[in-house]
């Protein structure tokens, strides 16, 4: 059961109007700054967070509780003059509970009971080949093309997918996540023509399930510079 907290600044739009319309620059700076400090407060806590948009974020928060999300939201609210509202669930349950008023949190808390999550991370084989012949903005549209189908694929199989950067993507899924990556890594290398690596991990907390996703990752990567011959997809629980 996983446990997912959307973080969104409120009244975003107006807000920045008020700045003027020699703003991009602040809205970047200002954007990249609360980013960090998210990731920074909920890391700690062993969450791991997503940018989803540069006014929300979507964060695993497995084994966190009302009380942690107050006191994160309490942290922001000191270094940032912008409100933000937290949406909680787990499982399928909606967000339509009222958990505090006052810190403008909503939605159902599983808190400290048992958990677990379970992330793809998959990265493209052999990009740097690729970039010999190919121009950056031609990579970086291969990239989102990518991104495209691996988001609209994977929202079929109730699974959230995320682009980390470089040719990095993880995608939050289920226990049917080495059935959905088979299926996906077939559909890009046919469709795309793009090889894909994947390593799978599943943990109690996101940070757990990432460091296992990496390490899987990681181990192909490992297997394929040894000489022998890589697999597609290497899994590791914690369970």
């Amino acid at each position: 059961m996983v446990q997912l907290t959307i973080l969104k600044i409120t009244k975003y739009g107006p807000w920045t109007l008020s700045l003027g319309s020699d703003r991009e620059h602040q809205l970047q700076m200002l954007q990249a700054s609360l980013y960090k400090d998210v990731q920074k407060l909920f890391s700690e806590k062993n969450s791991l967070v997503f940018l989803n948009r540069a006014d929300e974020f979507f964060v695993i928060t497995n084994g966190l509780t009302l009380d942690d999300h107050i006191e994160i939201q309490k942290e922001l609210a000191k270094n940032f003059d912008l409100k933000l509202s937290m949406s909680i669930g787990f499982a399928e349950t909606p967000f339509d509970a009222n958990l505090s008023k006052e810190h403008n949190i909503y939605g159902f808390v599983n808190g400290k009971s048992e958990q677990k999550v379970t992330i793809i991370h998959f990265d493209v084989e052999n990009l740097t080949s690729k970039r010999q012949n190919t121009s950056p903005c031609e990579i970086s549209s291969m990239i989102f093309k990518l991104y495209s189908k691996m988001t609209e694929f994977f929202l079929k199989k109730n699974s959230l997918t995320f682009f980390m950067g470089g040719d990095n993507f993880m995608v939050v899924s289920d226990e049917f996540a080495n059935k959905y990556a088979k299926e996906f890594i077939a559909l890009a290398k046919k469709e795309l023509e793009v090889t894909l690596n994947c390593g799978i991990g599943t943990g109690k907390t996101a940070r757990e399930a990432v460091k296992l996703a990496t390490k899987s990752l990681d181990t192909i990567r490992q297997i394929r510079d040894s000489g022998k011959e890589k697999p597609e997809i290497y899994e590791l629980s914690c369970f």
